[in-house]
């Protein structure tokens, strides 16, 4: 089972969105995914305990050693069917 972690400015409501998006396209497809919703600022400190990172916040300046995904097209729809294909490349790993 791959830990994927969604991150947003507050761990509320952009990576819940996300997060609740990304997990009923996991479900579709049958692969084993936990995903869950967090706070940028608590990443740091839990990043090593993720497989996968989705971003929705510009965090050039934390570079993480994850494979990582934008989470933005899954809220817009814009470019969305290319980071779902990176994402599930990443689980499929």
């Amino acid at each position: 089972m791959k830990r994927i972690y969604v991150a947003c400015g507050s761990g509320v409501a952009t990576s819940q969105t996300v997060a609740s998006k990304i997990s009923s396209m996991c479900e579709d497809e049958g692969l084993d995914v936990a995903i869950e919703a967090v706070d940028i600022k608590s990443l740091e400190n839990i990043i090593d305990q993720c497989d996968i990172y989705v971003s929705i916040v510009s965090n050039e300046a934390n570079i993480f050693d994850k494979p990582t995904v934008s989470g933005i097209p899954f809220l817009t729809g814009i470019g969305m069917d290319d980071e779902w294909e990176k994402l599930k490349s990443f689980i499929e790993l």
